[in-house]
């Protein structure tokens, strides 16, 4: 292997379902308060912040020794595009556990809206911010089951409801305009197991499903919530994904956001490890810094 250079764990990648792949780059800090800049790509480009990948990633740098640090408690900070993210951990032996992390400010954008979706008619709908803008849909009002045999309708009515909100309601986060637009639609419903507070699917970009409850979309769903007065500070609730899976958040603490009135929510999960991939760049090989294919 003489004429390759080896890249170490350049790449952290985890399925989310309907043929996509998320993933997460890890670079040498640019904010001093930072342990690691990430930034976040997938099969139609980049986001700005992933919940569910903040998670993931803190099992892996600590577990692997990338970053080490000491105690029993762990913290790593991440320097997002969507702002800096707490993260920690517990260690149990060689492994890590309890892993959760302090979302940046979210906020409720929008309430008790409504938009003409062509095919489907009148759908309320609420903005909210958790690292990423989203609407949330009551899936009821669309006739809809949070079901894993409903997935081709749910794909089907998210594109529409984002497409006719994107079309006719302009969005604006207070300081960042690279975080101007409509990410996913959050489709909500009662939980299938009773003592979970509710169950998330959330279609986002052109169809896209994530198989989680969604870190950043359980962040606006609490954003919502508090605003709402239906989860006080302290308080954790537990959201179930399509498949099962489930996050926690709770809210930690009220701030002003620009001219919105925000909360901080910490945001737990389980992760597991799943494999390792080494990748090799040929020092002859005249694609080896990439390509682009159109504009």
């Amino acid at each position: 292997m003489e004429h390759y250079d080896y890249i170490r764990t350049g790449i952290l990648l985890e399925p989310r379902g309907h043929a996509d792949m998320y993933g997460a780059i890890l670079t040498t800090p640019s904010d001093p308060k930072a342990d690691l800049d990430v930034f976040f790509i997938n099969t139609d480009g980049y986001s700005t912040m992933c919940g569910h990948a903040v998670l993931a990633i803190t099992k892996v740098v600590l577990e692997t020794g990338l970053i080490t640090k000491e105690g029993a408690q762990k913290q790593v900070i991440m320097n997002t595009p969507a702002g800096l993210v707490h993260a920690s951990a517990s260690i149990v032996g060689n492994e890590v556990r309890d892993i959760k992390f302090r979302n940046v400010a979210s906020f409720v954008y929008l309430q008790d809206q409504k938009v003409e979706v062509n095919g489907i008619g009148s759908v309320g709908f609420d903005i909210a911010f958790g690292g990423i803008f989203f609407a949330i849909v009551e899936a009821g009002s669309v006739k809809c089951e949070l079901k894993t045999e409903n997935l081709g309708a749910l794909v089907d009515y998210g594109r529409r409801i984002k497409k006719a909100i994107s079309d006719n309601f302009e969005i604006e986060h207070p300081f960042e305009k690279d975080l101007n637009s409509l990410f996913g639609v959050i489709f909500i419903e009662k939980p299938q197991v009773p003592e979970y507070h509710s169950r998330n699917v959330n279609i986002f970009e052109d169809g896209k499903v994530d198989r989680s409850s969604t870190g950043t979309g359980v962040s606006a769903r609490a954003a919502l919530l508090v605003t709402k007065g239906e989860l006080k500070l302290n308080e954790t609730v537990v959201v179930e994904s399509i498949v099962g899976s489930t996050m926690n958040v709770r809210a930690v603490e009220m701030v002003e956001f620009g001219q919105y009135e925000a909360v901080l929510l910490e945001v737990g999960g389980e992760v597991s490890i799943t494999g390792k991939h080494e990748l090799y760049f040929h020092s002859e090989d005249p694609y080896k810094a990439g390509f682009a294919l159109g504009s």
